[in-house]
């Protein structure tokens, strides 16, 4: 966890302005990108695109070395509900299917495409979307073709969310504009520039799911986008702004509808069993995209930014672009520099051991963060402070957790509620020991379902 950040007071209170119990006040460093314009990336002349993208059944292929692909052809998929399609980002020729280095620390089969240099463009036929003529069966099948899933980081397959179960009403659907991790500025731009992709990609999802009410919840240090917002729900009564305090983990979804709509999802449970489907702006902008110009997600708007980047940025970028070729475009990292690079922000990013990954459907950053801004790997005993505890938004107790994860004692960490954790790394973060406390939590859950724990930080 970066040292960089100044622990703030947790108690601390923003009159006026909707949040949730505890978390923390990290500094987020937001002004190093969140004025700068989203940049359309240079087209790579090498993809590899993971089968395994998203929560769920993995895709299977569905073209072999050597086979011709154009930019947008569906090239793996799989006859299970929790998936989601992946598509070619680039025309070209299939150089391999093989397994590559995943963000996550894994490998995963990849189909890897050599580009031949053509870009399509998908706006030239104009906007075609009319959404009366859509059934809401319409729109999720839709939705699912186009590959689309989660892109705050989570990758759940849209599709899934937007299928309740028989006798689970949706009455809202709330779109997660907070982005309160550390230096990520994406969606933040996204509102700012593409407000009205926001809202029309709310206003299918919100007839997907039956919903009536549509909300934008949006920290308040996001004036701009927040303006913006309002600005393109002038004629849209039933879609409201929420504007809430910043701070984290504002945007993780309980903590959100809590925030918002003041309803606790139980543990165990999911959103829809209080009736709402929370959606990322990304998602949003991507099913407006499937819906107007059949447009599969095969692009993505990611933040490049830390202190150890040349030239921070947003940046968007072509699922299955390398992690260095993205990060060149932005300066690169400076050199002579000892760095950490995450996929992801500061607090629940994972460390990568390479360069050579790929950008994911649910990359929303590249942060890389100078050596002297990272705690160091020693740590001392607990003190029994209970600060972990305090900041926990889940009422959980970490420290405890995390003695159960480090000894592999699966059973006792089921027991005390340890699966109810989401990996905010708030407990990390207070902690005065420096104890890892996050990554012994995420090292029980993987042991519990017989996987490798991915690469500590």
């Amino acid at each position: 966890m970066a040292s960089a950040f100044p622990t703030g007071n947790i108690k601390n209170k923003i009159m006026g302005l909707k949040t949730f119990d505890r978390g923390v006040h990290p500094a987020y460093y937001k002004e190093l990108t969140s004025s700068k314009a989203i940049e359309k990336a240079v087209l790579p002349k090498v993809v590899t695109i993971p089968l395994q993208q998203h929560a769920g059944a993995p895709c299977e292929p569905l073209v072999k070395k050597g086979d011709t692909v154009e930019e947008g052809r569906k090239i793996g998929d799989v006859k299970a509900f929790i998936s989601a399609p992946v598509h070619a980002s680039i025309s070209g020729k299939v150089r391999d299917i093989e397994l590559c280095q995943h963000p996550n620390g894994v490998r995963v089969p990849a189909i890897v495409i050599e580009g031949d240099g053509r870009e399509k463009d998908w706006g030239a036929g104009g906007v075609n979307f009319d959404l009366s003529s859509y059934s809401p069966e319409a729109l999720r099948e839709a939705v699912r073709d186009a590959g689309i899933v989660g892109m705050g980081g989570a990758a759940f397959p849209t599709s899934v969310k937007l299928s309740p179960p028989k006798g689970r009403v949706i009455d809202t659907v709330l779109i997660n504009g907070c982005e309160c991790e550390p230096y990520l500025t994406a969606d933040h731009r996204m509102m700012v520039e593409e407000p009205e992709k926001v809202i029309r990609g709310l206003k299918a999802l919100m007839k997907a799911t039956g919903a009536s009410k549509g909300l934008v919840g949006v920290e308040e240090n996001k004036p701009d986008a927040v303006e913006a917002i309002k600005k393109a729900i002038a004629s849209s009564p039933e879609i409201t702004v929420a504007v809430l305090e910043a701070k984290y983990p504002q945007g993780a979804e309980k903590m959100l509808i809590k925030a918002v709509l003041g309803r606790k999802v139980p543990t165990g449970k999911l959103p829809l069993d209080v009736g709402v489907v929370v959606n990322n702006v990304g998602t949003a902008v991507a099913v407006y995209e499937a819906l107007a110009f059949k447009k599969p997600l095969i692009e993505r708007v990611v933040t490049i930014s830390g202190n150890a980047v040349g030239n921070p940025g947003n940046l968007r970028v072509r699922i299955g672009t390398s992690f260095e070729e993205a990060l060149n475009q932005r300066g690169g990292i400076k050199k002579d520099a000892e760095v950490e690079v995450l996929n992801g922000g500061p607090m629940m990013g994972v460390a990568q051991s390479t360069l050579n990954v790929p950008v994911l459907k649910g990359t929303s950053g590249i942060t890389v963060i100078s050596a002297d801004r990272i705690k160091p790997l020693k740590y001392g005993p607990c003190i029994k402070c209970a600060s972990c505890v305090e900041a926990c938004p889940m009422g959980l107790m970490p420290y405890r957790l995390g003695d159960y994860g480090r000894a592999h004692m699966i059973d006792n960490f089921k027991g005390w509620g340890g699966f109810s954790c989401i990996e905010c790394g708030c407990c990390s973060y207070v902690c005065p020991a420096k104890r890892p406390l996050l990554q012994w939590i995420r090292t029980a859950k993987l042991k519990s379902r017989g996987r490798p724990a991915a690469p500590g930080r």
